[in-house]
């Protein structure tokens, strides 16, 4: 039986809440896995995906990356989003008190990783590049574009991106870009994508009202099973 509970943190004069998911019948310490929302900020999804990782023996913390008064709100929404994605230094800052949320839980050992969705999949890519001190970071239908590319040795976090072939808002001259950007960072990375997929693949209420942004079965089976291998493997031992 999951236990689920709403953690009330700050980024400084920024009031966050998020959601705390945990097995207590799990043995012993264990890793602490971030999970990042999407641009509608700490909704469902987050929260759902937050508790399939406690399933798996994690602890994991759907982290608020927007603050009190914004998911809900439009204007507020872009407005944090287009702050951040001007802003990447911010956007890795925002993440951090979340991550200092796993770290304090008593049934986390110290191991961390982070796996965002969407606007959350920026986000740990974000993390990564800056050099944060994670074992690894995955990237689910995320923005692969930044204006800071890592440096070579910068990135200490494993990396595994999951990425549909039909995503129109990171074409795959964004995917090419990444990719060498990657090699030049000599990162331990991974990229999966999946045909038949457009932005948003795990989003189970994407049903065509955004354009280029739908739910695909095939591919949110698919790349649950890769997150779960990957995890498994960083956290090895």
């Amino acid at each position: 039986m999951i236990e689920a509970t709403e953690v009330p943190y700050n980024d400084g004069d920024t009031q966050l809440r998020g959601l705390l998911a945990w097995d207590p019948n799990s043995p012993g310490p264990r890793p602490g896995i971030l999970v990042v929302h999407g641009g509608a900020g700490l909704d469902d999804h987050a929260k759902g995906r937050a508790r399939r990782l406690a399933e798996l023996g994690y602890v994991a913390f759907a982290c608020d990356m927007y603050g009190e008064g914004v998911s809900g709100n439009r204007e507020r929404v872009m407005q944090c989003i287009t702050k951040f994605q001007r802003d990447r230094a911010a956007l890795s800052a925002r993440a951090k008190p979340g991550l200092e949320v796993l770290k304090s839980h008593p049934q986390v050992n110290g191991q961390l990783a982070a796996v965002g969705y969407c606007f959350g999949g920026m986000t740990v890519l974000e993390i990564a590049r800056s050099g944060g001190d994670l074992a690894g970071v995955v990237s689910v239908h995320g923005s692969l574009e930044t204006p800071v590319p890592a440096q070579p040795g910068t990135i200490r976090a494993r990396v595994l991106v999951l990425h549909g072939a039909l995503d129109p808002h990171v074409p795959m001259t964004h995917v090419s870009a990444f990719a060498q950007e990657m090699i030049h960072a000599g990162a331990d990375w991974q990229l999966i994508m999946y045909g038949g997929a457009m932005h948003g693949f795990t989003h189970e209420n994407a049903t065509g009202q955004q354009p280029g942004v739908a739910y695909h079965a095939p591919s949110d089976a698919r790349s649950s099973i890769a997150i779960k291998n990957f995890l498994a493997e960083i956290f090895a031992g």
